[in-house]
């Protein structure tokens, strides 16, 4: 059963969806490699060439596709739970994982990653902390909705982070049966 990560950019999706794999003995993806695979360009360049409509299009066949895998740790882009079909794919393959972080705390690991300018792309000309507070006012009740675990990120390690998740799913019932199994 498929586990997919949701979040804003920069909350940790891809660095723990890397080590649940790990910790799980399956594979993991991330929504915006595949993005990038099949479009044969960035997700920069897809922004600033086709705008953002031509971006969700391609966001939405890779989760469909992805959703389709199992077992899969799956990492999305920030805002891959934006579309409803995007939404339901991720609910109906497996559970959902919405990883918080303050946004203070996103914009100072925003200007620490040196990926930032290509794979994330500004979505407003607004200055970046002011967009990080727009858009996590209005995508927290989207995240809020689509989500089964929430997990504040914010002073946590990556390690610690994985072993709350971890925790989290073999302690709850209704969730246990959504821990990914590589069969072994």
């Amino acid at each position: 059963m498929p586990l997919t990560l949701i979040g804003y950019r920069a909350t940790g999706k891809t660095t723990l969806a890397k080590l649940l794999a790990e910790r799980f003995g399956c594979p993991w993806a991330d929504s915006d490699d595949e993005i990038e695979r099949s479009a044969g360009k960035t997700i920069a360049a897809i922004f600033a060439e086709d705008g953002e409509p031509a971006f969700r299009e391609l966001e939405a066949r890779a989760i469909a596709d992805l959703c389709r895998r199992d077992p899969l740790i799956l990492a999305t882009g920030g805002g891959a739970p934006l579309l409803p079909e995007n939404r339901r794919a991720m609910r109906e393959a497996g559970r959902v994982i919405w990883l918080r972080a303050e946004s203070a705390t996103i914009h100072a690991r925003m200007i620490n990653d040196e990926s930032t300018a290509a794979r994330r792309p500004p979505l407003s000309d607004s200055p970046p902390m002011r967009e990080i507070v727009r858009l996590l006012e209005a995508r927290t009740p989207i995240y809020e909705q689509t989500a089964d675990i929430a997990i504040d990120t914010d002073g946590f390690t990556p390690e610690e982070l994985a072993d709350t998740i971890v925790a989290s799913l073999h302690s709850d019932k209704n969730l246990n049966s959504g821990i990914p199994n590589s069969g072994n």
